[in-house]
Protein backbone atom coordinates (compact mmCIF):
# COMPACT_ATOMS: atom_id res chain seq x y z
CA UNK A 1 0.00 0.00 0.00
CA UNK A 2 1.02 3.68 -1.00
CA UNK A 3 1.33 6.23 1.83
CA UNK A 4 -1.64 7.89 0.64
CA UNK A 5 -4.15 4.84 0.75
CA UNK A 6 -2.45 4.10 4.60
CA UNK A 7 -3.66 7.77 5.48
CA UNK A 8 -6.89 7.64 3.99
CA UNK A 9 -7.26 4.28 5.91
CA UNK A 10 -6.15 5.57 9.17
CA UNK A 11 -7.96 8.43 8.94
CA UNK A 12 -11.24 7.17 8.11
CA UNK A 13 -10.43 4.84 11.40
CA UNK A 14 -10.05 7.55 13.48
CA UNK A 15 -12.94 8.92 12.34
CA UNK A 16 -15.06 5.59 13.33
CA UNK A 17 -13.55 5.14 15.96
CA UNK A 18 -13.97 8.38 17.57
CA UNK A 19 -17.53 8.38 16.22
CA UNK A 20 -18.46 4.84 18.10
CA UNK A 21 -16.70 6.22 21.36
CA UNK A 22 -18.37 9.41 21.58
CA UNK A 23 -21.72 7.11 21.16
CA UNK A 24 -20.28 5.13 23.92
CA UNK A 25 -19.35 7.20 26.19
CA UNK A 26 -22.78 9.51 25.83
CA UNK A 27 -25.22 5.88 26.40
CA UNK A 28 -27.25 5.42 29.28
CA UNK A 29 -25.11 2.42 30.65
CA UNK A 30 -22.02 5.04 30.14
CA UNK A 31 -23.77 7.91 32.15
CA UNK A 32 -25.27 5.55 35.39
CA UNK A 33 -21.35 4.50 35.63
CA UNK A 34 -20.31 8.03 35.79
CA UNK A 35 -22.66 9.07 38.05
CA UNK A 36 -21.75 5.91 40.49
CA UNK A 37 -18.10 7.09 39.78
CA UNK A 38 -18.74 10.79 41.12
CA UNK A 39 -20.82 9.52 44.07
CA UNK A 40 -18.08 7.35 45.11
CA UNK A 41 -15.81 10.48 44.54
CA UNK A 42 -18.21 12.59 46.61
CA UNK A 43 -18.33 9.88 49.64
CA UNK A 44 -14.43 9.80 49.46
CA UNK A 45 -13.90 13.53 49.64
CA UNK A 46 -16.57 14.06 52.99
CA UNK A 47 -14.52 10.76 54.85
CA UNK A 48 -11.52 12.95 54.05
CA UNK A 49 -13.23 16.42 55.14
CA UNK A 50 -14.13 14.54 58.09
CA UNK A 51 -10.93 12.70 59.15
CA UNK A 52 -8.97 16.04 58.51
CA UNK A 53 -11.82 17.79 60.71
CA UNK A 54 -11.47 15.74 63.55
CA UNK A 55 -7.14 15.62 63.29
CA UNK A 56 -7.69 19.42 63.84
CA UNK A 57 -9.75 19.08 66.91
CA UNK A 58 -7.21 16.92 68.02
CA UNK A 59 -4.55 19.36 68.01
CA UNK A 60 -5.85 22.34 68.82
CA UNK A 61 -7.10 20.27 72.24
CA UNK A 62 -3.51 19.40 72.37
CA UNK A 63 -1.80 22.80 71.77
CA UNK A 64 -4.47 24.05 74.34
CA UNK A 65 -3.44 21.27 76.94
CA UNK A 66 0.41 21.84 76.23
CA UNK A 67 -0.60 25.93 76.54
CA UNK A 68 -2.12 24.87 80.07
CA UNK A 69 0.81 23.33 81.31
CA UNK A 70 3.67 25.65 80.19
CA UNK A 71 1.84 28.86 81.48
CA UNK A 72 1.49 26.43 85.06
CA UNK A 73 5.07 25.59 84.64
CA UNK A 74 6.49 29.72 84.22
CA UNK A 75 4.23 30.59 87.29
CA UNK A 76 6.42 28.10 89.46
CA UNK A 77 3.05 26.38 90.59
Amino acid sequence: MDRRTKNALFCGLGFLIGTVGVKAATSKTARKGYVHAMAQGMKAKSEYENLVEQAKAEYDDMKAEANYIASKDSKGE
